[in-house]
């Protein structure tokens, strides 16, 4: 496993954020991978897809979401299905924003 790529956040500053922080910044990333995959930029959607995928494996990485492990991994199914896989789950990039949109919204809410 090669070096993170959100080297402040792997040691361990993204476990001090709520889950809802968590998932607006994956929400972040697998926006900017939508947006590559749309304008057809293989090279920005292979990044930013990266990235998310970090994101969710330090998810999934903080026990304190053990409950929700299920839902996590299967969001992280769901965006890998969408933007390189064979649309089983025929999602589309507004279905995405529709998910992680709110979790955005909530956390700028609360500041």
């Amino acid at each position: 496993m090669g070096a993170p790529l959100h080297p402040g956040l792997a040691a361990g500053r993204w476990h001090e954020m709520t889950l809802m922080e968590q998932l607006g910044n994956i929400g972040s990333e697998v926006g900017r991978a939508t947006r590559a995959k749309s304008q057809g930029n293989e090279q920005r959607l292979a990044g930013a897809m990266d990235r998310a995928l970090e994101l969710f494996d330090l998810t999934l990485a903080d026990n304190r979401w053990r409950g929700r492990f299920r839902e996590i991994t299967r969001a992280r199914e769901v965006v890998c299905d969408f933007l390189v896989g064979d649309h089983e789950y025929g999602s589309t990039a507004a279905s995405l924003d529709r998910y992680f949109l709110p979790f955005a919204m909530a956390v700028r809410r609360d500041r």
